[in-house]
């Protein structure tokens, strides 16, 4: 019999592997445009397994959306720890630079921004949004006005206001022509509206 920490290792791999392959078919295809089979032969696992782990495909694409805004905020939860890192307010706008160029990123596109809305529903997808991005956003503004960085205003409608406008230019981006263009116009106009708030 398999000890219980040995499966319990497998069992995670298995699902890891799940992820993984299932990360890189969403994003090279979109979620419509693949299907369980290939999901489990990618990550070299039975459907069994699939199944196990995952109860259906949108359950798989959910732990994949979920891999990916972690990954932001890990490497967001990085920068932050730098001790040479600028004030609250001057970070967020940082912050916000670098989530704007994320948008350009192939995973973030196709399964953050333009997968999720459609699978998940506009409401679901925005509650998932708001976890992550909204309550930095609220933090960083609420730092700033108690910093006197910013002049004081509501934070919470403040925080909402400039989660939205950055989500905006996000799909400004995903849905360019242009997008190198769009990310620059995007970019410089979020700034000059937060610069305002000084």
């Amino acid at each position: 019999m398999t000890p219980q920490p040995l499966r319990v290792k497998k069992s995670e791999e298995t699902r890891q592997a799940l992820i993984d392959a299932a990360r890189r078919l969403f994003t090279e295809r979109g979620y419509h445009n693949v299907g369980i089979r290939e999901f489990a032969a990618a990550a070299g696992v039975t459907r069994g397994a699939l199944y196990h782990h995952f109860g259906d495909k949108e359950s798989l694409f959910l732990a994949v959306f979920d891999a990916v805004q972690r990954d932001l905020m890990a490497e967001a939860a990085r920068r932050h720890q730098d001790p040479s890192r600028p004030d609250h307010w001057t970070q967020l706008r940082q912050d916000l630079q670098i989530a704007l160029d994320t948008a350009m990123d192939p995973a973030v596109q196709q399964v953050k921004l333009i997968d999720a809305p459609a699978v998940l529903g506009w409401k679901r997808w925005r509650e998932l949004e708001s976890r992550y991005g909204l309550g930095a956003i609220l933090k960083a503004v609420e730092n700033s006005i108690k910093a006197g960085l910013i002049r004081p205003r509501p934070a919470g409608a403040l925080a909402h206001l400039i989660w939205a406008a950055y989500s905006e230019g996000a799909m400004m981006i995903v849905h360019s022509d242009t997008p190198v263009k769009t990310r620059a116009e995007a970019g410089e106009a979020l700034d000059a509206l937060l610069a305002g708030l000084i």
